[in-house]
Order: structure tokens, then C-alpha cells, then sequence
């Protein structure tokens, strides 16, 4: 359902930074069904790439031989992602807060001890400041979703409407955010992230249950559809290939 809800965001045409796992599932999802114009950019340099196959690492060489073009990876970050060349990037989450606040670096108040130290940032802060817009996949609980994120990897909305802005940051941060329960929007005036769309069978309390702040719900809240045959054929053949 997330790889789906996800794929259906994007449309044929625009520039994608696409990164391993659900992101890029989503991605060659949506380009094996409603968007075959979509342009899949990976962090190791692979532009236009059109994998047959789910790729195993940003360096599977499936990427290069796919690609319309292979460049070095400071060019990716120099010429495309920082001047704006990006319209939709991807992005996971150990933690997100309620303002589209990334935390994928430690777990814990203390940052030289923490509880859990993770991978850390790779190109996350720069896709979260430059993209044309960033969508977020991750799974929900009260331990993802929290009120105030441990460590700030990567700037959602700040602490407020119109933080990013201030910071200089290119993009619009965080437009999307879609998880195993629903998916969920900033709210345009205050920023904080609002429960938009609930997941076939998921109902509002389950979501307030797996969330760690007072979360705001649409006066329109939608269903999200059902995956159709043809998109469940389609990621099928995807994960089998």
C-alpha cells in the first residue's frame, strides 16, 4: 500500500531523486504504469536510468547501463540537485515529527552517547533543502512518529511556518508523507503535518494511537483506493524480476 500510494503521487515528465528500497519501488512502479516519462535520477550518478528490475544499491550496475546518462556524483549534487533541478525527492525516516523534521543520524538526547546511533545523513539534507518538493515513506509508530525529532538530520518545516524560507532553503520541503497507515499533508498556514488520507481497513484512532503529538485530521479526510489488479500485477512482476 505505501509503495502504491506513493507511486501514484508521481506524475510522467518530472525529475525524481530516487533512493534504494520503498522509494525506488515506488518509482519504477509509477513509471511501469501511469507515468513511463518520469525521470529517475540516483544518487550515484545514473540520470534517466529505467531499470528492468528492482536495482539492489544506488551502485547496481543495472543503473548505468539503463541510464540516459552517467555523470560523477559531485556533478549530481552540484548541477542538478542544489540549482533546483529536482522536482520530487525521496526520502525514509527513523524519526519525523510534526513539522517534517528528519532524524536518520541518533537516537537519544545525547549526541556523543546516544541509545541508538543510525546510518546517518548521506545526501538527505541537501535532497530536504533543494528538491522541488520531498516525499517521505516510513513506517508508523509512536517511536517514528514523534513530537520533536532527537537530532534534525534533515529540515522538513522547522519549528514553524515559514522557517524555511529564513534558512534560505530552496524547496518545498516535505509536501507528502505516507506511511503504513495513511498519508498525511502540511497544513498551509501552520505547517504541521495533518491526517489527510486513512488506508483501506485503518481507522482515525489507530493513526492518533502510532502518533506521538495531538494530530490534526482533515475536514475532508479521503480513503485511500484499493490497489487495482493492474498495479498489484505490475509490483509483482517488479519484486519477481
Amino acid at each position: 500500500m505505501m509503495s502504491i500510494a506513493a507511486a501514484r503521487a508521481l506524475t510522467g515528465g518530472r525529475r525524481c531523486f530516487v533512493g534504494i528500497g520503498l522509494p525506488s519501488t515506488a518509482a519504477n512502479l509509477a513509471r511501469r504504469t501511469h507515468a513511463p516519462d518520469l525521470v529517475l535520477v540516483y544518487e550515484s550518478g545514473a540520470l534517466g536510468a529505467k531499470p528492468g528490475r528492482l536495482p539492489a544499491s544506488i551502485g547496481d550496475g543495472i543503473l548505468a547501463e539503463t541510464a540516459d546518462a552517467v555523470v560523477s556524483v559531485p556533478e549530481v549534487f552540484n548541477y542538478w540537485l542544489q540549482p533546483g533541478r529536482i522536482d520530487v525527492g525521496f526520502l525514509g525516516a527513523a524519526q519525523l515529527d510534526r513539522f517534517g523534521n528528519i532524524n536518520t543520524t541518533v537516537i537519544g538526547a545525547d549526541y556523543h552517547e546516544p541509545k541508538v546511533r543510525l546510518p546517518g545523513a548521506g545526501g538527505a539534507p541537501e535532497i530536504a533543502a533543494s528538491c522541488g518538493e520531498v516525499f517521505v515513506v516510513v513506517r508508523q509508530s509512536r517511536r517514528s512518529f514523534v513530537e520533536q525529532v532527537d537530532f534534525v538530520t534533515s529540515v522538513g518545516h522547522g519549528r514553524a511556518a515559514g522557517d524555511r524560507e529564513r534558512l534560505g532553503l530552496r524547496g518545498a520541503g516535505p509536501t507528502l508523507v505516507i506511511t503504513d497507515l495513511g498519508v498525511f499533508r502540511p497544513d498551509p498556514e501552520t505547517r504541521e503535518l495533518v491526517l489527510t488520507e486513512l488506508h483501506p481497513g485503518v481507522e482515525v484512532e489507530q493513526v492518533r494511537e502510532a502518533t506521538g503529538w495531538d494530530l490534526g485530521v482533515a475536514p475532508d479526510l479521503a480513503r485511500t483506493p484499493a490497489p487495482t489488479k493492474d498495479e498489484l500485477r505490475a509490483l509483482r512482476a517488479l519484486k519477481e524480476a
